[in-house]
C-alpha cells in the first residue's frame, strides 16, 4: 500500500490572510497538534527580516519531533543560507524553493524572463542541497506554464539536487482528468521523476481541489498540500475523510492518526472563527478549543454523556457507563463539565478492577547534564518485579521502565497532570490513557510527587488492560 506524504501549509498560507494573524503562541499549539496528529510536513511562512520570524521557526524546530519542518527560501542565496540557520536544528529540515513558473508568473512577481529561469533555479536549488539533504522545488502557477519551459525548470531542479517536485494549480481552474493528463505527460517526458517524489497543490476555485488532488495521486503523486484552515486549498478534515473511507479502495494510505483526528481538529476549529468575530474572540476560541473540547451541560441526561464519552475515543460497557454517569452528576452538582474532567470522572468510575500490579517504589534520577533514569519494582502475585531504563525525561523513562517489566508496548494516546490542591506541598493528580488493540483505557494516580503520580496512572491503566485481556 503507498504512503502519501501529507503537507500542511496552513502557517505558510496564513501570512498572507489578514483574517488568521495568528499569535506566536498558537502558532507552537496549532504545530505541536499537527505533529501530534501524525501530518508529514508543516510549512511555515518565509522569513522576512523580523527576528520574529527566526525565533518561531527555531522554537518550531526544537518543539516538532516527528514531523518534517520545511521552510521556504528567497529569491537569492543569502536567504537559503538564513533560512537554513533557524531551520538547521529540527529533527527533520527542509528547505522549499517556491518560483512561479509561468510566463505571466515570472515577470510580474520576480521580473525574469523565461530564458534565465533555468539557471537561476540552479543556483537556487544546488545552494540549497549544499546544506541541507531534502529540498523541494515548487513551480507555482505550473498548470498555466509553457509546457516546454516547465519540463527544462524541473529537469534542472532534479539535476541540481532537489527530492521533491510540486506542481502547482495556482489558478484552479484545473479539471480533475486534465491535472492526471499533465502528471502522465510529465512522467512520460522527464524519466528523473520517477526516482523522486512528485507533489501536488491544487486550489479549491472551482470547489474541487479535494478531487483533483486524490486523481493526481492515482495518476502517480507521492505528495499532497493541505491546509487545516478553509481557504483556498483542500482541506485536512476532507483529504483524511477520503483516506479514512476510500484509502485500502485505492491502495495508499497516510500517517494521520484517524482515530485522533476528529478530536485535533476539534481543538483547532479556531482557525476557521469567521474574520468578522474580534481578535478578542478569536484569541478566547482559540485558548477554549486547546484547552478542552467540549464543555458539557450539568443538567445533560444519560445519553448525552454516553454520547461525550465516546467522543473521547472510549468504548465502555453498560456498567461502566451507568457508574460515570452517576459520577458525573454528582460532580456536576457544583459545576459544569469539561472534556478533561469528563477523562477523569471515566478514570475513577470506569472499569475498577483488582490489581494486578501493585507499585512497590520507585528511584528516579534526572539532570539537565544527565539522561534520565527510572528504576521501579512491581509486586505481582508475590513477586518483586524491576524494570530499570533510560528516558527523555524522568517521566518517559519510568514509562519505559514499567513496559520493561510487563514486554509490552501499549500506545500513550494522552497524559495529563493537574494540581488538586495549592501550595508547595500540592497534591498532583495525573492521567494517563493508553490504547490496547484499538481500545482506550485510562488511568489515573494521586501524590504530592507529579512522578509518582504518574507511575501509579499508568499502572492503573495497565491493571485495567490485564484484566480485560483475561476476561476474553
Amino acid at each position: 500500500m503507498k504512503k502519501i506524504i501529507i503537507s500542511d501549509l496552513t502557517l505558510r498560507e496564513e501570512a498572507k490572510r489578514t483574517d488568521l494573524n495568528l499569535s506566536f503562541k498558537e502558532k507552537l499549539e496549532f504545530a505541536r497538534e499537527l505533529d501530534r496528529l501524525g501530518v508529514d510536513v508543516i510549512e511555515t511562512a518565509p522569513l522576512t527580516g523580523k527576528k520574529a520570524d527566526t525565533l518561531l521557526i527555531r522554537t518550531l524546530a526544537a518543539l516538532i519531533k516527528n514531523t518534517t519542518l520545511s521552510c521556504p527560501v528567497g529569491m537569492d542565496v543569502k536567504s537559503v543560507e538564513e533560512t537554513w540557520q533557524a531551520v538547521k536544528d529540527a529533527a527533520k529540515p527542509r528547505l522549499l524553493i517556491s518560483l512561479p513558473v509561468s510566463t505571466v508568473q515570472m515577470e510580474y512577481v520576480i521580473h525574469k524572463k523565461a530564458n534565465v529561469m533555468p539557471a537561476f533555479v540552479e543556483e537556487l536549488v544546488s545552494a540549497a542541497k549544499a546544506l541541507c539533504n531534502e529540498v523541494e522545488f515548487s513551480a507555482e502557477d505550473a498548470t498555466r506554464a509553457d509546457p516546454e519551459l516547465l519540463i527544462k525548470i524541473i529537469e534542472t531542479a532534479i539535476n541540481a539536487g532537489a527530492d521533491i517536485i510540486t506542481i502547482c494549480d495556482t489558478a484552479g481552474k484545473m479539471l480533475p482528468g486534465e491535472l492526471a493528463e499533465m502528471i502522465a505527460d510529465l512522467y512520460e517526458k522527464i524519466p528523473a521523476l520517477k526516482d523522486i517524489t512528485l507533489s501536488v497543490q491544487c486550489s479549491d476555485d472551482l470547489n474541487m481541489a479535494t478531487s483533483c488532488t486524490f486523481t493526481a495521486i492515482r495518476a502517480g503523486v507521492g505528495q499532497i498540500k493541505v491546509a487545516s484552515a478553509q481557504g483556498a486549498n483542500p482541506t485536512l478534515d476532507n483529504i483524511s475523510h477520503v483516506f479514512h473511507h476510500r484509502g485500502d479502495s485505492m491502495g495508499i494510505r497516510c500517517g494521520i492518526d484517524m482515530t485522533g483526528i476528529h478530536r485535533a481538529l476539534t481543538r483547532m476549529s479556531w482557525l476557521n472563527v469567521n474574520d468578522a468575530d474580534s481578535s478578542n474572540n478569536r484569541s478566547a476560541s482559540a485558548e477554549m478549543a486547546l484547552g478542552e473540547d467540549f464543555i458539557i451541560d450539568p443538567s445533560a441526561d444519560r445519553a448525552s454523556v454516553d454520547t461525550y464519552v465516546a467522543r473521547l475515543g472510549y468504548t465502555l460497557s453498560e456498567d461502566d457507563l451507568t457508574r460515570v454517569y452517576a459520577e458525573f452528576t454528582r460532580v456536576a452538582a457544583n459545576k459544569a463539565i469539561g472534556s478533561r474532567e469528563l477523562d477523569t470522572i471515566i478514570a475513577s468510575a470506569a472499569l475498577q478492577v483488582p490489581a494486578t500490579y501493585e507499585l512497590q517504589n520507585y528511584v528516579i534520577n534526572s539532570g539537565n547534564v544527565m539522561r534520565a533514569t527510572a528504576n521501579i519494582n512491581l509486586i505481582k502475585d508475590g513477586n518483586v518485579l524491576t524494570g530499570l531504563s533510560l528516558g527523555d525525561g524522568p517521566i518517559d523513562a519510568a514509562f519505559k521502565a514499567i513496559e520493561q517489566i510487563l514486554g509490552h508496548h501499549y500506545e500513550l494516546d494522552d497524559f495529563q497532570i493537574v494540581s488538586i490542591t495549592e501550595g508547595r506541598e500540592a497534591i498532583g493528580k495525573a492521567l494517563v490513557k493508553l490504547r490496547s488493540n484499538g481500545t482506550l483505557v485510562s488511568g489515573q494516580g494521586i501524590s504530592t510527587d507529579i512522578i509518582g503520580a504518574s507511575i501509579r496512572a499508568y499502572v492503573d491503566a495497565v491493571n485495567k488492560i490485564v484484566y480485560e485481556e483475561n476476561m476474553i
